[in-house]
């Protein structure tokens, strides 16, 4: 399946509701910071950004006048502080801007800043961008319903993310796939069936492979692989349903090969079963801040009507579930979505629990 029948169009960007900015301060997610991203952008000139390998990264790194360089690099050390820290300026004198990029490809726009350390050399990036409510609630999805937290901060018109380590996917496919293990080969392909669960029941869309990063751990004698998104843009925005199927994107080709020769359909199954056992749980876990999540949600206008009408007939299509044929946006179509999944869990539970009582007596 081609990029251009897939993604429709280029998603625009979303302002913050009055519901969502009440969760956001409710949940320590807004913070006045001292810079905006409107102020990174007065940069003089740029340069491209080159990989090892000395092919073009689509980034550009930028450079401030004299004047301004120093005001930028002060406010920017204390947007760190504040991410990681307790924003107090106690250990600004230890930090030092190495470089402030800038990427046009996407939506986003972002800048991403580089950290460092002067004491030890250690160094860390963060990401400023043009606040995106779409964005936001993918952010937020992604700490209470995966295996991962996140940490960012919304102000006003600009948002900051921490930075997400691993293999960019498309490297990690091109570059280092081919050498792994063929034990490590068949967690890879478990690990990408359960990617693609887990972006499918909480509608994430454009999980190409340039878009999540693959982390591997080292585990006594193996290495662990996991995948984990980097790019939230399409939370909930597209009407085709296979979108949100990081499967169905040729740039996955490879991935989808390797899970069809690794693993038969019962194992495929299984780990569907498993994730969405998992999300499930997590569902269950975080009720009532997911809620007041979802409520924002509701009330919120995060796509078009096209897309919203097309989705709620495919997924009804598909589970024959009268909820999403009823829905009324796009966060009620994902309140519905959860909701599905964690009735199925329940009911599936509870018989099993039946089941068990029986067998006492």
């Amino acid at each position: 399946m081609s990029e251009e029948k897939l993604i429709s169009q280029r998603k625009p960007a979303y302002p913050i509701n009055k519901k969502l900015a009440l969760y956001l301060k409710r949940h320590n997610r807004t913070i006045q910071i001292p810079i905006f991203y409107d102020d990174l952008l007065r940069f003089q000139g740029a340069i491209s950004v080159y990989d090892k390998d000395d092919n073009d990264t689509l980034w550009v790194r930028v450079y401030y006048n004299e004047f301004e360089r120093e005001e930028i690099d002060l406010s920017l050390k204390k947007i760190y502080n504040i991410l990681h820290s307790n924003g107090s300026d106690a250990g600004i004198k230890h930090l030092n801007i190495d470089a402030v990029d800038f990427c046009t490809f996407g939506n986003s726009q972002p800048f991403r800043v580089k950290v460092r350390n002067i004491l030890n050399d250690n160094y860390t990036y963060f990401y400023v961008k043009k606040t995106d409510a779409s964005r936001v609630y993918g952010l937020e999805i992604e700490d209470i319903l995966s295996p991962y937290n996140l940490n960012f901060l919304v102000y006003k018109d600009t948002l900051i993310e921490e930075h997400i380590s691993g293999i960019p996917g498309d490297v990690f496919i091109k570059d280092y796939l081919d050498d792994c293990l063929e034990i490590e080969k068949t967690q890879i392909a478990k690990e990408f069936v359960k990617f693609n669960e887990r972006c499918m029941i909480r509608l994430l869309g454009d999980m190409r492979s340039y878009n999540y990063v693959v982390v591997p751990t080292h585990d006594f004698e193996n290495v662990v692989y996991k995948i984990r998104p980097i790019d939230f843009d399409q939370q909930c925005y597209e009407g085709k349903f296979k979108v949100y199927y990081p499967q169905f994107f040729k740039e996955n080709l490879k991935m989808v090969q390797l899970v069809t020769k690794k693993l038969d359909s019962e194992s495929v199954e299984q780990y569907q079963l498993e994730e969405r056992s998992i999300v499930a749980k997590r569902i269950l876990a975080t009720r009532s801040r997911l809620n007041r999540l979802l409520a924002a949600m509701k009330s919120d206008n995060i796509s078009i009507p096209k897309n919203i009408e097309k989705l709620k007939s495919e997924i009804f299509e598909l589970t024959g579930d009268i909820n999403f044929r009823d829905s009324d946006g796009m966060g009620e179509l994902l309140d519905n979505a959860l909701t599905f999944i964690r009735r199925n869990y329940e009911d599936v539970t509870m018989k099993s629990i039946i089941q068990q009582q029986q067998k006492l007596y």
